[in-house]
This record gives C-alpha cells, structure tokens and sequence, in this order.
C-alpha cells in the first residue's frame, strides 16, 4: 500500500496513450530539421538574412529583439544593411559610437582613386570582393570584431551581448561586441566565511571569474578553454588547468564528458556537477564547490581543474579527496601549528559525526555494561518519560537537525525573526 502510493507520487512511467494531443502545425519541426536550419549560413542577399532573422527571433511577438536598418553611402552609391541587437544586453551608447557613427557619417570615404567614377554595376563587384575587409579594417572602430558565416553562430555571438551588421551583397555578418547587461557587482562570499585571506568571492559572470582567476595566478601557463553545453540554451563553461602541472589524461576525461552531454539545459554549476561525476547514486560528494577565487587557484596550483559555468557564482573543483574536506584555503595563512590542530578537530568532528549516533545505540541497547553505573543510573532516569526506543529518538534527532539547517537556509530572514520573538514570549 505505502509502496503503490510511493510511486504514484515520486516514480515515473511512461505512458503508452495520454489524455492530451498535440496538434499538427507546421511550425513543429522534428529534431533534424532544427539541426538543419540551425546550420543555414548567410545569403548575399539581405532581404533574405532579415526574414530568415525575423522568423528566427518570432520578431512579431519578441520586444527586445531591435533591427535598424540603414543604407552605406560609399562613392555618392547606398547600400542597404541592417544591425541586430537584443535591448537590455547591448551598451547603446557603444553602439552608436563605435557602430552606427562610423557607418553612416563617413560618407566621404572613398574606395577607390577620386578620378575614377564607379557604378553601380562596378560597385556591386567591389562589394563582392573587398567590402568585406573594408568593413572590417577601417570602418568599424571597434576591439572585438569577427567574421561568421553561419547563422547558428552568429545567433549565439547575439544571445551573448553581441550587435550583428549585415550588408547587401556581402554573404557573411560582422558580430561585434557591445555588451552591456546588468551584472552583480564582486562582494564578499556568502557561504564561505574569511577570516584571513581574500575577500573576493565569484559572480554570475564568467568572464569576470575568468579575469580573477587570471589576477592571482599570474602566469601564461594557465589555460581556460570554454565550450557550450545544453541544446536549448547554450551554456558557457570554461576549463581552466596549468599546462605541464595537470595531468593531460585528466583534462581529456574532463573534455569528453562535457562535450557528450545529451541534455537541455544547464542553469548552475552544482547542477552540472551531477552529469560530469563518477558515480551519481552515491551520496559521498565527488567534487568541491567554492566562490572563492583563492581556494580554487590553490587547487590549480596542485594540479587540479576548475570548472567555471556562466550564470554561476560557484566553480566545480575536480578531482577531490577526503583530505580536501578536512582542510581550509584559510589554513596557509595561520601558522602550520595551529593549522594542523585545525585540521586534527575538523577530522575528530567527521568521526564524531559519523560513528558517535551508532556508537551510543549499540552501547545503550546491547552492550550497557561498558557504561559506568552513575552514568547509566542518569541515562535511564532521564529516558523513564519517553515512551520512543532509543534507535527512533536517534533518528528523530538526524531529521530535526537537518529540518533547522533547512529552515534557517529557506525561510525569509524576516519572518524567522518573528518566529524567534514569539517563541521567547512563549518559553516567559
């Protein structure tokens, strides 16, 4: 009966037949038709690029996709283009600055000898072999600028903070960088105090992760490489290693089970954690968690790897071992004296834990005659009123105790202040 009612709640079976059906529409597209569209590179004619965009982005409902269009005027010709940007994560005053200004207020420049009158035929020649690099060179004032071809790249440069330019004529898109959305500032970490050591914890951003990890390591040996995970929304994840110092095998097995994730989406490190460890049924954890930047750089010192995703202030350390869960970054910077007896009270702390619970039910049930008679005397008198066996008060204790760390971490601050006030007034 618990059984049957235990896995019509939490256990999931796949239907044969179900109650709802999804109409036919000629918007559902099967998976290999999405991987192909995906793969669309762009056509010389803009018209063309600016429906494939438009349907793209659904820019009839979308109110943050923005398209302005403008015309080139190069040798008294015009030529039609278009930039693509997402409202919110582009800087405009960068756009306009370094973008739109220089394309539609040089309209002097002059591609060829001033002698020379070109038309409109020549002009589309010239477009087709040189406006490219014109474009790349000397018009746009910008310090990251590239080229793409395909459309599914170019929609990711977008998705990122990027302005995409598209001209007639010319078959390929200039994606330059111009983000400016929102970021948390670089505070202290939350979950990890200091006392002596650095007080910078990581943000959401992982280009800013990236530079401070830069700042402390300090040498051109260290590599970060970064890839996407997710089908839907292409999250950034960055490797980082020292070369020579981490394990070549290592770095191998950590590329290839990110690179084969089937998966949907990736929101968080911690989430990406349980894809990429060894043995995901098992409750002993497999990798460290920080947001602070010196803890991970003393890791890549030894020759671990760290693993940054985009959109999360924690960084995945990998490999780890028991000995890293009994030691503390903060430990370097007490005197080794003191840090040892640190480290000797964090490992009585994970004994005690552990075997302490098992300890006092298998001496108080089984094998009472190890405990001395006062303090066996104290235990019985104060176990006379409770009507539970010791192995259910033991048990009562484990979940009460992660009830309250539950509790402190999920219910509002203000409202746990409440709770704290009417419970004095009820203990007076």
């Amino acid at each position: 009966m618990i059984k049957d009612i235990y896995n019509k709640i939490f256990k999931y079976e796949e239907k044969e037949n179900y109650e709802f059906i999804l109409p036919n529409s000629s918007n559902n597209i099967n998976e290999d038709e999405f991987e192909k569209t995906d793969k669309e590179t762009v056509s010389s004619k803009l018209k063309s690029n600016f429906e494939y965009l438009k349907v793209k982005y659904n820019m009839l409902i979308n109110s943050d996709i923005k398209i302005r269009d403008f015309h080139l005027t190069i040798q008294n010709i015009k030529i039609p283009a278009f930039i693509l940007y997402i409202d919110g994560m582009i800087n405009s005053k960068e756009i306009n600055d370094f973008v739109l200004q220089p394309l539609l207020l040089r309209n002097s420049i002059k591609m060829k000898d001033s002698s020379k009158t070109i038309s409109a035929t020549d002009i589309n020649k010239y477009i087709k072999l040189n406006l490219e690099n014109f474009l790349y060179s000397s018009l746009i004032p910008q310090n990251s600028v590239s080229k793409e071809t395909e459309f599914k790249e170019i929609i990711s440069k977008v998705n990122n903070g990027f302005c995409a330019l598209f001209v007639d004529n010319l078959s390929c898109s200039l994606c330059i960088e111009a983000k400016g959305f929102q970021t948390r500032s670089i505070g202290k970490p939350i979950t990890e105090e200091v006392v002596k050591g650095s007080h910078e914890g990581f943000v959401e951003n992982i280009r800013t992760n990236t530079s401070m990890i830069r700042k402390i390591v300090n040498n051109e040996k260290l590599i970060i490489e970064e890839l996407t995970v997710g089908k839907l929304n292409k999250t950034q994840v960055a490797i980082c290693y020292l070369e020579h110092i981490t394990n070549d095998d290592l770095v191998a097995e950590i590329k290839y089970r990110l690179n084969n994730l089937k998966i949907d989406y990736v929101l968080s490190s911690n989430q990406l954690e349980q894809f990429i460890k060894d043995n995901s049924t098992t409750a002993f954890p497999q990798t460290i968690s920080t947001e602070r930047p010196d803890k991970a750089c003393n890791y890549l010192m030894l020759g671990r790897i760290v693993v940054l995703v985009n959109g999360s202030p924690f960084s995945i350390i990998l490999p780890a071992t028991l000995i890293d869960f009994l030691t503390s970054p903060e430990d370097f910077n007490l005197n080794y004296h003191y840090a040892n007896f640190l480290r000797l009270l964090r490992l009585l702390a994970l004994t005690c834990a552990l075997l302490v619970p098992g300890m006092y039910v298998s001496i108080t049930m089984f094998h009472y005659e190890l405990i001395p008679s006062e303090l066996l005397f104290a235990i019985v008198a104060s176990r006379e009123a409770i009507p539970f066996p010791i192995i259910f008060e033991i048990i009562i204790m484990e979940i009460c105790f992660e009830l309250i760390q539950e509790a402190s971490i999920r219910v509002p601050s203000s409202f746990s202040t409440t709770v704290g006030i009417i419970r004095c007034i009820n203990f007076r």
